[in-house]
């Protein structure tokens, strides 16, 4: 059973070109659609001319309802910029209500040259509102400094039928602010803290803002020469690159 479990869930295990045909089909079984993805990916690498014949299948999988698949399918439309249908999906990805997802489409766009997912590459760089899902009573929450990782508990609301739910982060960070308390009723759409972006978040930000990012962007970036970002070496490092970048581009 042992073996079983991790032959059917590892990502590395290879698949024939049925097996991925059939493993993005398998609606039920996200983590089918996400290991034929991870081959995928594997096979663009290395330049396998046969990939193309599964990109309307990855196209499609990008529409999928599972945040998670959408991610990754963003993350793999990334790897091949000669695929004009891949350029669309991401550009449509962008409007996505996952901000991962929106994120990685932002990111995979500047490979295009597409400039499009700048407001977003912005908003990797700033605090992160997180917003309640429901209407309810904070049962309990984490504290200002904790980290957490997407998926991550934030807090607990009890909803108005009285039942105690789980609300989840969307992000890696950390948490910057919290605006409400234990024993407060709030209503839906209302913030509940404020979330830093953690280390690689920042880093894959100025990256593609090197390429693609204005003057405008400027002072956002040179933020991360100064106060406690200053104390990374690497994000000061790239924030540098970046700006003179950026600077490069507008003399010429």
């Amino acid at each position: 059973v042992p073996f079983l479990t991790w032959y059917t869930t590892w990502f590395g295990r290879d698949l024939s070109d049925q097996e991925i045909a059939k493993y993005l089909a398998d609606e039920k079984n996200p983590r089918h659609i996400q290991h034929a993805l991870s081959q995928i990916e594997a096979r663009i690498e290395k330049a396998d001319p046969n990939v193309k014949r599964f990109y309307p299948q990855i196209v499609s999988v990008s529409k999928s309802p599972t945040g998670e698949i959408r991610k990754t399918a963003a993350w793999v439309m990334g790897q091949d910029n000669s695929a004009p249908e891949f350029h669309q999906a991401l550009v449509g990805l962008l409007d996505d209500t996952e901000p991962l997802v929106r994120r990685n489409a932002a990111v995979q766009l500047v490979r295009f040259g597409d400039a499009g997912g700048r407001p977003e590459l912005r908003a990797m760089l700033g605090p992160y509102d997180a917003k309640s899902p429901m209407a309810g009573t904070i049962v309990s929450l984490l504290a200002t400094g904790s980290k957490v990782k997407a998926g991550g508990l934030l807090a607990r609301i009890r909803d108005l039928s009285g039942t105690v739910q789980e609300f989840r982060s969307p992000l890696d960070g950390t948490i910057d602010r919290v605006v409400v308390r234990e024993g407060e009723q709030i209503a839906a759409a209302r913030t509940i803290l404020w979330l830093s972006p953690d280390r690689a978040t920042i880093n894959d930000a100025l990256r593609a803002l090197q390429y693609v990012g204005t003057m405008d962007d400027l002072p956002l970036i040179k933020s991360f020469l100064q106060g406690s970002a200053a104390s990374d070496a690497e994000i000061k490092q790239q924030a540098v690159v970046t700006a003179k970048a950026i600077e490069s581009r507008a003399k010429n």
